[in-house]
């Protein structure tokens, strides 16, 4: 079973650019979404709009994350899937790297984006 989100959560997540090295997401929902389980690679997350979520790990853990539009923040790899606990729709770009990380760079049970 796959977990790339184009293809767990095609009304989600849509692909707006890709080469060799670099893949962009594009991802939207409304108030009240749960998304299905999914993993991202390294990525660099831009928000295009303020947005609350609640991430859940494979493993049970969760995270409440909010944040305003227009910033961005690194994400390491991961697995989860995604609450939209906000009021409003969120939008938001993920450049995914496809280059391998170092081996041993982040733990598996990493979940949401780093501090800035």
């Amino acid at each position: 079973m796959t977990q790339d989100p184009v293809e767990t959560n095609p009304d989600s997540y849509s692909v707006v650019f890709e080469n060799e090295r670099v893949r962009v997401l594009e991802y939207r929902d409304t108030p009240g979404h749960v998304s299905t389980l999914h993993r991202h690679p390294d990525s660099v997350m831009i928000t295009a709009s303020a947005f609350r979520r609640r991430l859940h790990s494979a493993g049970g853990g969760a995270m409440d994350v909010e944040l305003p539009a227009g910033v961005s923040r690194w994400l390491p790899a991961q697995e989860h899937y995604g609450e939209n606990t906000g009021d409003t729709d969120t939008h938001v770009f993920f450049v995914e790297l496809k280059e391998t990380a170092p081996a041993g760079q982040a733990p598996d049970d990493l979940l949401g984006p780093a501090a800035p």
